[in-house]
């Protein structure tokens, strides 16, 4: 009897770790912390095939306290993707675990994720690090153009959340459809999904705050524009893959989002896009719409630092006129000026541009016609080709000297500093972890010169 027991005893527990494991099975990519404000935190997880999921997550200083999330089934049609709302309260700290099919699914690495912090009228805002850059190309030998893979050194994800920054934004490109993907939905959410559930990215994914706007490899084909024909389910599948408080403010996938005393802005550069050499209307890039409510929304900001995202280049000057493929806002001058004009008369102060695209690392810094000196921060690629010298032969008259970085990299920004006085501190390093170079800009250099 002693005998049976203990094989009873043993085949329940060979059961249970059996019924554990086949959950763990379940999931594809993820889980991944979205957006936080003070009151709650996104989360996401996508699974192979449909499953119930929740999460329980618990403030690092009671553990035993566990709060438990909604559950939801992820469905074929939306990806097998779960986006999950978790309340908090402001200015914690939280570890959190992912339930599939009520089974606890461990990951080897922590999942935490933290609330913003009350700070207004009571301290200076805190310190706090993110990261920004642009360019995932993940191969698939399959669909990949024949030679040399363009994607590589995957390690830079790990090296970015060895630096533990507070939360990331990325700058588009973030990931590359290809000819099979970008015509159907099948092909879409393949593309997202195999970019999703690289093995590199995942730690990343799990206590690190994502943000996002795209450029024209993740909005379509290359270079792609308005005219784009599948930019409705592109949109859509943005919105299901990125956890963003809010998309559409001002049409596409536009939105905005703060953290302590800083504002982004995330624009959409090709909903809207015309071809520059329209001749039947003036060339948009942005287009009125977002134009006209970025203006509004940074008068109304009254952030230190308002960072404005773009996928493509804003102030470079380089003489793009005879390029075909070289994408940037010069060669959109009326808009481009436009958009100038318009921060220089409203008075904004604190704008910075943070854009990516083009394969290589600068700093533009803009003085002629300002009313102080603009800053485009332009940082690519992640993982995708670099461009290695040829960038640098461009003739940006006002890129800030020794600042042309031509392989794969990232930013490391850092906002410190009493409310007053607040410092913006860019690091850019390369995918090992080695500073290339750093600049400072302090918010008080941001404000329009007094008469």
């Amino acid at each position: 009897m002693k005998i049976s027991k203990n094989i009873w005893f043993v085949f329940a527990c060979f059961m249970m770790v059996s019924q554990i494991q086949a959950q763990s099975n379940l999931l594809q990519s993820g889980p991944m912390v979205g957006y936080s404000t003070m009151k709650e935190v996104l989360l996401w997880v996508q699974t192979k095939k449909a499953a119930k999921v929740h999460f329980k997550y618990w403030d690092i200083k009671t553990p035993t306290q566990k709060l438990t999330t909604e559950s939801v089934t992820t469905e074929k049609k939306m990806g097998f993707v779960a986006k999950i709302v978790a309340e908090v309260n402001q200015g914690k700290k939280y570890n959190y675990e992912l339930y599939i099919n009520d089974q606890l699914v461990k990951r080897p690495y922590p999942l935490q994720f933290q609330s913003q912090t009350l700070w207004q009228y009571r301290t200076d805002p805190p310190p706090f690090k993110f990261v920004f850059g642009s360019c995932a190309f993940i191969n698939e030998k399959e669909v990949d153009r024949p030679g040399r893979p363009y994607g590589g050194e995957y390690f830079i994800f790990k090296t970015i959340a060895d630096q533990k920054p507070d939360f990331m934004v990325w700058g588009g490109d973030n990931t590359y459809l290809r000819e099979v993907d970008w015509n159907s939905r099948t092909g879409i959410i393949h593309r997202y999904t195999h970019t999703r559930s690289l093995p590199e990215l995942q730690a990343l994914w799990g206590s690190v705050h994502h943000y996002a706007t795209w450029d024209d490899h993740d909005f379509g084909p290359d270079n792609s524009d308005a005219s784009f024909w599948n930019k409705e389910l592109t949109t859509e599948m943005f919105k299901l893959f990125w956890g963003n408080p809010n998309y559409g403010v001002a049409g596409g996938i536009s939105g905005t989002f703060a953290w302590n005393d800083t504002q982004f802005f995330l624009m959409d550069d090709r909903y809207f896009r015309s071809s520059s050499d329209d001749k039947l209307k003036t060339p948009q890039l942005l287009g009125d719409r977002q134009i006209e409510w970025l203006i509004e929304a940074l008068k109304y900001s009254r952030a230190n630092f308002k960072f404005v995202v773009v996928g493509s280049q804003v102030l470079n000057n380089h003489d793009f006129s005879k390029s075909r493929w070289a994408e940037n806002y010069s060669t959109y001058p009326a808009e481009q000026k436009k958009l100038l004009k318009a921060i220089k008369d409203a008075n904004i102060r604190g704008v910075i541009f943070l854009t990516g695209d083009r394969h290589h690392t600068e700093l533009s810094k803009l003085t002629e016609g300002t009313n102080y000196p603009l800053y485009d921060v332009t940082i690519s690629p992640f993982t995708a080709g670099s461009a290695g010298e040829r960038g640098r032969k461009e003739k940006n008259t006002i890129r800030v000297a020794n600042t042309y970085v031509g392989v794969r990299n990232f930013a490391l920004m850092e906002v410190t500093g009493p409310r007053r006085d607040r410092v913006l501190t860019i690091k850019v390093m390369d995918n090992k972890g080695k500073e290339l170079w750093q600049h400072k800009i302090k918010a008080r250099d941001l404000h329009p010169k007094r008469k």
